[in-house]
């Protein structure tokens, strides 16, 4: 169903209207509509195409189950390897997603689609920019990190994930990966002292992999011209020729910026929060799409559930039971353990990062795929986390106790 455009009125009444196009609203929007239920997404440019890469653990992909995704949205996929002092080969293949063909498979062609923008909501109603309103007994907010229709505010500056990466043949990046797809590569090749990046290097499909210099979380966020000199920098060093580094072709150049402490959402009666808004991204990686897709199935299976009792359109507890649902039995006590890790990683000195990841990816598998990945895991994730500490040197835990402590911390200096 194509877009339409909002208008000054009421719209129908749909028992989900989600406020976002992108993968976390479209994941939610598909897996209710797949049930039978009304569902309208309202966004201000549905036709954009998503420009993202997107990755995740191949084992956390619902390529069978209650919504499937088609195995064509996996682009390319391997072992990871992790590199800090050391060099870890990670048990795990780690997929690239074809961005296009995933945003292809969470169209449904049964949701309303809406160009707008949800500025308020309350229980049973959402109302756009343009004074249009839609009667829906649940609206979800799957408006980003900024979080359209929370009641609540950041304070600070928010810790973020940011990088510059080159999109380059197979051939090239080979003699910079040795062929491997590196998840991590934290040797400071670019010569460039301060705060720790690491190279992410991944298959695209067709021959193409992405080299990207990644910062994993500062406050405030490393500057996109720096990332970009360090991989510049890092791939002379590797080999490469300066006319083998496409940094000045934009089709070739993916620029990434986004926060890894989003605050948790408030949100009014009535609205349950998806996604970055959720939050849904994980705060040690960035990873979000596995756990959007399997939050999606829950909230959809929640709705039915409720639509069965006839009480969808009746917003009458707030969505407490839809928040419940998208969040977890556990997720927001191992939400919380992630972001106490995260605490400890912004305090490390920036010299002891590639240290404190090397005792990190000699994990056992299970609690290092319970803390790198979607599941919510307490037990298993606190594991991972005794684990490390009792195998860091006594100066690393002092830094490590004083992360957990002394919660966020000041902003990085450069």
């Amino acid at each position: 169903m194509g877009p339409r455009d909002g208008h000054r009125g009421e719209l129908s009444p749909a028992d989900l209207l989600v406020a976002g196009g992108g993968p976390a609203g479209w994941s939610a929007a598909r897996a209710c509509a797949r049930r039978g239920l009304d569902v309208v997404v309202v966004d201000p440019h549905p036709d954009r195409t998503w420009r993202h890469t997107y990755g995740a653990w191949c084992h956390e992909l619902p390529l069978s189950g209650p919504d499937p995704l088609p195995p064509g949205v996996v682009a390319a996929k391997d072992v990871g390897w992790a590199i800090a002092t050391r060099t870890h080969r990670l048990d795990d293949e780690y997929a690239i997603l074809d961005t296009g063909a995933l945003q292809r498979a969470l169209r449904d062609d049964g949701v309303r689609v809406v160009r707008g923008r949800v500025v308020a909501a309350g229980p049973g109603r959402a109302v756009l920019a343009d004074g249009s309103e839609c009667r829906a007994g649940l609206v979800a907010d799957a408006s980003g990190a900024v979080q359209t229709l929370t009641t609540g505010r950041a304070r600070g500056r928010r810790a973020e994930q940011t990088a510059v990466g080159v999109v380059v043949d197979e051939a090239t990046a080979a003699r910079v990966t040795g062929g491997r797809l590196l998840f991590m590569d934290w040797r400071p090749r670019h010569g460039v002292p301060g705060w720790p990046t690491f190279l992410y290097a991944v298959p695209l499909g067709g021959g193409r992999v992405l080299l990207e210099e990644t910062s994993l979380a500062r406050r405030p966020g490393l500057p996109m011209p720096e990332l970009a000199e360090r991989l510049r920098r890092r791939l002379l060093a590797a080999g490469l020729r300066d006319d083998e580094i496409p940094l000045d072709d934009p089709a070739r150049v993916e620029r990434v910026r986004f926060p890894v402490d989003t605050p948790d959402h408030r949100p009014p009666d009535g609205v349950v929060a998806l996604g970055a808004a959720a939050p849904l991204v994980h705060p040690a990686t960035g990873f979000s799409v596995a756990r959007s897709l399997r939050a999606a199935t829950r909230l959809a299976d929640a709705c039915v559930t409720r639509s069965d009792h006839g009480s969808v359109l009746d917003g009458a507890d707030g969505a407490a039971w839809a928040r419940r649902a998208v969040r977890g039995g556990s997720g927001g006590i191992v939400h919380a353990m992630r972001r106490r890790g995260l605490d400890v990683l912004l305090r490390l000195p920036p010299g002891e990062v590639p240290e404190f990841f090397d005792r990190f990816f000699s994990l056992p598998a299970g609690p290092r795929r319970a803390y790198l990945g979607a599941d919510d895991d307490v037990a298993e994730s606190l594991r991972a986390m005794l684990w490390v500490f009792a195998r860091l040197t006594p100066r690393l835990r002092g830094h490590l106790i004083a992360g957990s402590l002394g919660g966020p911390g000041p902003d990085q200096c450069r």
